[in-house]
């Protein structure tokens, strides 16, 4: 059994992560998501700190897009993470960031679907969600998804990273090759330059949403090999 620690995205909050934590429960692991605060990237970190502080024991940290970068920030130096997962997710190396990492490849056609808003923080056009995000999702849902969207703060995406916990941990990376706001290639070159565990999924940007026993079978490997450092 692990303790592990789900980490989501922009727009969204740890109830993204429902049907993957149901499934990692019936594999008899212990599953808890992060809310992340969304104000700056430092805060984010330092939320997820809090909930491994907060366990006492080995952690696996899993991540969904921009969460890749928090958890990666989050591990750094800390003895009680003992395994990484990312789900089309961003895993910056020193320096980077959210859009350094995008400028090496095409933009991806739901990169369209981003708001900037004068105020500093952004969203996502609701009636680009489903396409942007979540096409392998029922129109419906998707369109539920954008309703209850979170607002994140745009200076989240241009803090630089420090140096990257996936350089010391078991990893794995779980690649949506259908993906439309992250590039597929993008995260296959991210995957590859971690060393990771890869796999793909057929799916969309929310991997965990449509795809939720793969991507915990994903997690419930890395725990294995975690525990066995």
């Amino acid at each position: 059994m692990a303790e592990i620690v789900l980490v989501h995205g922009s727009w969204a909050d740890g109830s993204v992560w429902l049907e993957v934590i149901a499934a990692l429960h019936r594999q008899g692991h212990r599953a808890r998501a992060v809310h992340l605060p969304m104000t700056s990237f430092a805060d984010d970190i330092a939320e997820v700190r809090r909930e491994i502080a907060a366990l006492g024991g080995p952690v696996v940290l899993a991540a969904h897009s921009y969460g890749g970068a928090v958890i990666s920030g989050a591990a750094k130096d800390n003895p009680q993470v003992n395994a990484l997962a990312y789900f089309a997710a961003y895993v910056p190396d020193e320096g980077e960031t959210v859009p350094s990492l995008n400028a090496h490849f095409p933009d991806a056609p739901g990169g369209a679907a981003m708001v900037f808003h004068e105020d500093g923080w952004s969203s996502l056009d609701p009636d680009h969600f489903h396409d942007a995000l979540a096409a392998d999702l029922p129109p419906e849902r998707a369109a539920a998804l954008a309703a209850v969207q979170r607002r994140a703060r745009a200076d989240c995406f241009v803090a630089p990273a420090g140096p990257g916990a996936w350089r010391d941990l078991p990893t794995a990376y779980a690649v949506s090759t259908e993906d439309r706001i992250l590039h597929p290639d993008l995260q296959r070159w991210l995957a590859k330059r971690a060393g990771a565990d890869c796999v793909e999924l057929a799916a969309s940007h929310y991997s965990l949403l449509s795809q939720p026993e793969a991507v915990a079978a994903v997690i419930d490997k890395v725990a294995v090999r975690g525990e066995q450092r």
